[in-house]
C-alpha cells in the first residue's frame, strides 16, 4: 500500500513537472520579443483543443486576472484555459495508464486520479510562473519608465502625450502595456479608465502606485512629477533590496557546492597521494 502511494505521488509530480517545464519556457519568457507569441499560448491552445473534445468547465473566479497578469488576456479567455485544464487532466490520466495497468485495482485508480488532478492544475501553474517572470522583468523596467514619464511631464507635455512618448521610446513589457493604454485612450476611452486596467496586466506593486498617483493628480490637480520621483526612488530601492537578497541566497548555495564537490575531491586527492607514498 505504501509503495503504491509513493509511486502514485511520484508519477503525478513527474507528470506535472514535465508539463510545466514544457509550458513555461522557464527563464527566457521575460526577454522574448513582445511581438512573438509566448510558448505558453501555443501549449495552452493545444491542450484547450483536447479539452473541448472531452468537455470544458465554467471559468473559475480570478482566472481572468491570472490570464491578464501572464500577458495573455488579448489572446486567451477563461474558457480557453478551463478547456486546457480539462485537456491536461485527460492527457495526464492517459499518460498514467501504462503504470496503472501494472498495479492492483485501488492503486491503479489512485494513480490515474492523481495524475489527472496534477494535469488539471498544470495550466494554472504555468500562468502563475509566466506572471512571476513578467513581474520580475517589469520591476527592472519600472524605475526608468517612471523617470522618463516624470521628465516628459516636467517638460510640459500632457499626460496622454507623455505616456505616448515613453511608450514609443522605451522597449520591454512595461512599455508594451503602456502602448496598449495609449491605444485605448486614442480610441476614445477616458485616461483614468484606461490606466485602471494597467495593474491587472502588470504584476508589479509599483504600477498600482503609479496609477493611484496619476488618479490623485487628475482629481485634485496636484503636480505629478514629485510623486513620480518618489515612486522611481522606491522602485530602485526595492530592486536593490531584491539584488541583495539574491546575493545572500547565493552564498549558502556556493558553500553547499564546495562542501559536496570540492572538499571531497581535495580529500580524495590527498588520500591518493598518501596511499602512493605509503606503497612506495
Amino acid at each position: 500500500m505504501t509503495a503504491g502511494l509513493v509511486l502514485a505521488v511520484a508519477a503525478a509530480a513527474s507528470f506535472a513537472g514535465a508539463v510545466v517545464e514544457g509550458l513555461a519556457a522557464a527563464r527566457g519568457a521575460g526577454s522574448r520579443s513582445e511581438r512573438r507569441p509566448p510558448r505558453e499560448e501555443a501549449w495552452l491552445a493545444r491542450l484547450a483543443g483536447v479539452g473541448r473534445r472531452v468537455g470544458s468547465l465554467a471559468p473559475s473566479r480570478g482566472l481572468d486576472e491570472l490570464i491578464a497578469a501572464a500577458g495573455l488576456a488579448a489572446r486567451l479567455r477563461g474558457e480557453d484555459v478551463m478547456a486546457a485544464k480539462v485537456g491536461a487532466g485527460a492527457l495526464g490520466s492517459l499518460a498514467a495508464a501504462p503504470i496503472a495497468a501494472m498495479l492492483p485495482g485501488r492503486m491503479a485508480l489512485m494513480i490515474v486520479v492523481a495524475t489527472a488532478c496534477a494535469g488539471f492544475l498544470v495550466p494554472d501553474l504555468s500562468l502563475r510562473r509566466c506572471a512571476r517572470v513578467r513581474g520580475k522583468a517589469m520591476s527592472r523596467e519600472l524605475p526608468d519608465v517612471v523617470d522618463l514619464l516624470r521628465v516628459a511631464l516636467a517638460a510640459g507635455l500632457p499626460l496622454t502625450r507623455a505616456l505616448a512618448e515613453v511608450a514609443r521610446r522605451r522597449r520591454g513589457l512595461l512599455a508594451a502595456e503602456l502602448r496598449a493604454v495609449v491605444a485605448r485612450i486614442e480610441l476614445g476611452m477616458a485616461p483614468s479608465r484606461a490606466l485602471a486596467s494597467l495593474p491587472a496586466s502588470c504584476p508589479v506593486e509599483g504600477v498600482a502606485a503609479l496609477v493611484a498617483a496619476v488618479e490623485r493628480a487628475d482629481r485634485h490637480g496636484a503636480p505629478l512629477a514629485p510623486a513620480l520621483a518618489v515612486l522611481a526612488a522606491q522602485a530602485r530601492a526595492e530592486r536593490a533590496r531584491r539584488v541583495r537578497e539574491q546575493a545572500a541566497r547565493a552564498a549558502p548555495k556556493m558553500q553547499l557546492v564546495v562542501a559536496l564537490l570540492l572538499a571531497p575531491a581535495v580529500m580524495l586527492a590527498v588520500a591518493a597521494a598518501l596511499a602512493a607514498a605509503l606503497l612506495d
